[in-house]
């Protein structure tokens, strides 16, 4: 058998190919340097299950540069089909193999390469491992397991001494703070190679900053996850404006010395730097001032309205609040910087709108994980005790769900998988979550009887109780290992030193869900991951965690269920989700069955988000689509687009109250909403930037179009804006559209102008119409800008792995016919070829039309051309010899047709090339992808479930 080549990229891990091995093998034995904790339990469940199919195995590991730890070799040690030895180094012979060998019925799998048993090895670092399957007389084995015997023989047997004295070993080495911390080469050397530098997220967010202010903005709003850095983000980025004076505002003192000190180490200038608080006031001739909104709006009147060039909100969800509004009603600084970690708890009004919907970045978990700004956690998935029955009732009655959870079976059960995959640490620092306050006090009553000191906190306690209770559970020498609470820990409290998280409660929200995980995720010193146990019970929503753990606003149902079955291979970094099989087949089958467009689904998914929307907001209605964007896991508002033509629409019919219902039917702006939130999600920007800027002005020339372009992308195809404005002039639109649209634009050729028709003038200027115009044209460019980022993709304007429809190709390679001219899976224009292909044909199909379309691997794509097609035809031969004659072949693919009744878009793959060919009407063909497709992709697009 061909060797094959493991790394952690494209979708593949180290860690899936191990696992697979073990769901095989008869014996193992590993010859391992390094292992810690962090990997090991990602590898327990495999461990147990070949402990109760009764598989032997063997490990050697070695004390080699200190690295492994005991806690790891303990838990080792508690397997009893398992023989554990340690390889104890010198100075001088160490110790650095990385071997696993199965063995199977008929053969061996041999992996070697660079990988420890390290979460970051077997899921992140950049690793090569190669793992080869060989016959039994096979020479290359017969030396390999010869090797093994040998250095098996020269380890020490890792007993009950052995283990008790390398601990103590390592808790001395521990102690030597200063031994144990070894320099790493970066810090090393001169003043300029320890110069401060910008991460990744900063970096995005200085360019586009910079951005926006080139073209005219004056303010913008970075939202970013808690611990991300972004204090050091707006201290860099006023070290590259320089700007003559500047005023940091905050909503706590206790933060406001911490962000000072940030600046003065980035900029150096203390003495230029001043705070200006109710117990501070070192401001009078500073040129950098930070300060308090407590003592700001009180004082804003000692300095002119220009005093500050450059004015930074902290925390800037509070920016709408009146004693803010004050603040910022009165300074004019060139420019204004928000930031929050929590847009969703805007106090009151508009927050978007304060920044003038200048989303400058957004850093939500699942890109903090990949840029490695926040703790990876290790998710199990655990199907809940026997005796805790919930098929019968709503999760929404929490009184009868929290009296079915209060089993005592259960906590034993609870607490035995705590003991099994433990955590990351010596003291356990563990939040649980119930369902209602007696289930916590139950809780933490259950778990004192069994000798865990444990704590119920709820929002009937004071906040000196809370912050007392924290303490506790950080302090190293206290004996509190759990707080049990309902809701008081979802948002705005840090707890960095949280090293297990229980979810005990049923998942009816994706958003309560994000906010619970992200509790623990604050990276601290010391602590490498969080565990996180999830008791999944037989109610019937546990579909709902598939959604949160997606990571995804934007999911599909199939993508799901390949995402659950192979433990989500697209999350980031060391991140590990692992679900047991029977909570993975409920999921899979809830998924199966639920139809995510009907009106009901709809409806209940609405409801459950307008819930979490009126706790955190205060306000009765979600009433735009810029309200989604505020939470992270929040639902996918053009759904309810889809289902009524437009969110008004879709909100009259839910919440029945008249006002929706008569501005929902008022003409012609009920003509107009459905009109442009047709086009979400949109896929390039220019006629949505072009609108927008219509709604205030009468006309726009192509310089100032350009210049609004350009604040989102970084440069502009002259001849893709041309099209977008004969587009806007309705120019491509058969009879059909003309008579069923409304008419926006006119196009003056002779000045280069768009100007604003009457209709479109006289709807923005209802202040009510113009929001949820506004609202859709701002949602659009947001959800263009996170999806697409800056990139000017040119013609075609078509991003790699994006979804798209045959509709949305039209504009997107700027098509100067009528639109209504597209038809079927081949559609050329000029010298191009866009290749639409459906992987699973329908039952219903004729057999003719039965293509035998594949993947023969992640580069290499099967497709039949169109049934007549012969290959001595014009036709033909431009298809199979397509480089002879110029022509390009685009590959868009799908899954399925349909799903859940609504028609699936496809996902483009790129450019390819027939490289072989073959047969007559149709000809079999073979494109190479110039693109080798992402291994997570292609199984989502391949696997079965």
């Amino acid at each position: 058998m061909t060797p094959k080549l493991i790394t952690n990229s494209n979708g593949q891990t180290f860690l899936y190919e191990l696992q697979q091995a073990f769901s095989t093998c008869e014996e193992f034995y590993f010859s391992v340097a390094f292992i810690n904790y962090s990997g090991l339990q990602l590898l327990l469940d495999n461990l147990k299950e070949l402990r109760d199919r009764g598989v032997q195995g063997k490990i050697m590991t070695s004390t080699y540069l200190n690295f492994t730890e005991p806690k790891a070799l303990k838990k080792i040690k508690a397997f009893n089909n398992i023989d554990l030895r340690v390889f104890e180094t010198d100075k001088v012979r160490g110790f650095h193999s990385k071997v696993y060998i199965f063995k199977n019925k008929d053969t061996y799998t041999v992996m070697i390469g660079s990988s420890n048993i390290t979460q970051s090895a077997l899921k992140s670092n950049v690793e090569w491992n190669v793992s080869t399957v060989s016959t039994r007389q096979n020479p290359f084995l017969e030396k390999a397991i010869k090797e093994y015997k040998e250095l098996w023989a020269q380890c020490t047997v890792a007993d009950d001494l052995f283990l008790q004295k390398y601990e103590k070993f390592i808790e001395a080495l521990r102690a030597q703070v200063a031994v144990a911390r070894e320099p790493s080469f970066s810090s090393y050397g001169n003043a300029e190679m320890q110069r401060i530098v910008p991460n990744k997220m900063q970096q995005q967010a200085i360019d586009s900053l910079e951005r926006l202010r080139a073209h005219g903005e004056m303010r913008a709003l970075v939202i970013s996850a808690t611990g991300t850095g972004k204090t050091y983000m707006s201290a860099f980025d006023v070290q590259k404006v320089q700007p003559k004076t500047m005023l940091f505002i905050v909503h706590r003192e206790e933060i406001l010395t911490k962000a000072k000190e940030t600046f003065i180490r980035l900029l150096g200038h203390s003495n230029q730097m001043g705070m200006f608080t109710g117990s501070s006031k070192d401001y009078q001739g500073k040129n950098y001032i930070f300060t308090t909104i407590q003592t700001i709006k009180d004082h804003y009147d000692e300095f002119t309205t220009n005093y500050f060039d450059y004015i930074i909100i902290d925390e800037a969800h509070h920016a709408t609040a009146s004693t803010y509004t004050r603040v910022l009603g009165y300074f004019e600084p060139k420019f204004l910087l928000g930031m929050t970690a929590t847009p969703e708890r805007c106090d009151r009004g508009d927050i978007f709108g304060l920044f003038d919907n200048n989303i400058a970045l957004e850093v939500r978990l699942n890109e903090a994980l990949e840029e490695d700004l926040v703790l990876p956690f290790h998710y199990f998935g655990i199907t809940d005790v026997d005796g805790v029955d919930l098929s019968d009732v709503s999760i929404d009655d929490v009184a009868e769900v929290a009296k079915r959870l209060k089993v005592n079976e259960r906590v034993d059960f609870i607490i035995d998988k705590m003991n099994f995959y433990s955590y990351d640490g010596e003291k356990c620092k563990c939040l649980g979550y119930c369902v209602t306050k007696d289930h916590a006090q139950y809780m933490a009553d259950e778990f004192n009887k069994r000798g865990i000191v444990s704590a119920c906190l709820t929002g009937d306690d004071k906040q000196a109780k809370r912050q007392e209770m924290i303490r506790r559970l950080e302090d190293d020498d206290d004996l509190l290992q759990v707080i049990f609470t309902v809701d008081i820990f979802n948002e705005g409290v840090d707890i960095p030193s949280v090293n297990l998280v229980l979810m005990l409660r049923p998942t009816n929200s994706p958003i309560i869900f994000m906010q619970q995980l992200g509790r623990g995720l604050r990276k601290y010193e010391g602590q490498s991951f969080l565990t996180v146990l999830d008791f999944i019970g037989n109610h019937s929503k546990t579909f709902l965690i598939a959604i949160a753990l997606s990571g995804k606003r934007f999911y599909d149902k199939e993508g799901l269920k390949v995402a659950v079955k192979r433990g989500f291979p697209d999350l980031p970094g060391a991140t590990h989700i692992q679900m047991d099989k029977i909570s993975q087949q409920q999921i899979i089958r809830q998924l199966d069955m639920e139809n995510f467009r009907s009106m009901k689904y709809l409806k209940e998914e609405y409801l459950e988000f307008k819930k979490e929307y009126v706790r955190a907001t205060k306000r009765d209605i979600p009433y735009y689509l810029m309200d989604y964007v505020k939470f992270e896991s929040a639902p996918n508002p053009v759904k309810f687009i889809d289902n009524k033509k437009s969110y008004l629409a879709f909100l009259a019919a839910v919440e029945k109250t008249e006002g929706l219902k008569r501005l929902a039917k008022t003409e012609p702006f009920c003509k107009l909403l459905p009109q442009l939130s047709a086009f979400l999600p949109i896929k390039r920007p220019h006629e949505f930037i072009i609108l927008r800027y219509l709604v205030t002005h009468e006309r726009v020339s192509w310089d100032e179009a350009e210049n609004e372009l350009l604040k989102i992308i970084d440069s502009v195809t002259k001849e893709t804006l041309f099209h977008a404005f004969e587009r806007l002039n309705q120019t491509y639109d058969d009879h059909a559209q003309i008579d069923r649209d409304l008419k926006l634009c006119f196009y003056d050729r002779k000045h280069h102008q768009l100007n604003r028709t009457q209709i479109y003038g006289e709807i923005c200027a209802n202040e009510q119409q113009k929001s949820y115009i506004l609202d859709v044209l701002n949602y659009g460019l947001y959800r263009y800008s996170r999806q697409f980022d800056t990139k000017n993709y040119g013609v075609p304007f078509l991003k790699l792995y994006e979804h798209y429809t045959t509709r949305d190709l039209g504009p997107l390679i700027n098509f100067q016919k009528k639109l209504s001219a597209f038809r079927g899976s081949t559609i050329p224009n000029g010298n191009d070829y866009y290749l639409f292909v459906d992987l699973n044909k329908g039952a219903d199909l004729k057999e003719s039309l039965k293509y035998k379309d594949k993947f023969i691997n992640p580069k290499v794509f099967q497709w039949e051309t169109p049934h007549p097609t012969r290959q001595e035809t014009k036709q033909g031969q431009r298809l199979i010899h397509n480089q002879e004659y110029g022509i390009n072949l685009y590959l868009f693919v799908r899954k399925f047709k349909v799903i859940d009744n609504t028609t699936e878009p496809y996902v483009y793959l790129g450019k390819g090339d027939v490289t072989s060919y073959y047969g007559d009407k149709p000809i079999t063909t073979e494109i190479t992808l110039h693109h080798e497709v992402p291994m997570s992709l292609y199984q989502e697009l391949t696997t079965k479930v």
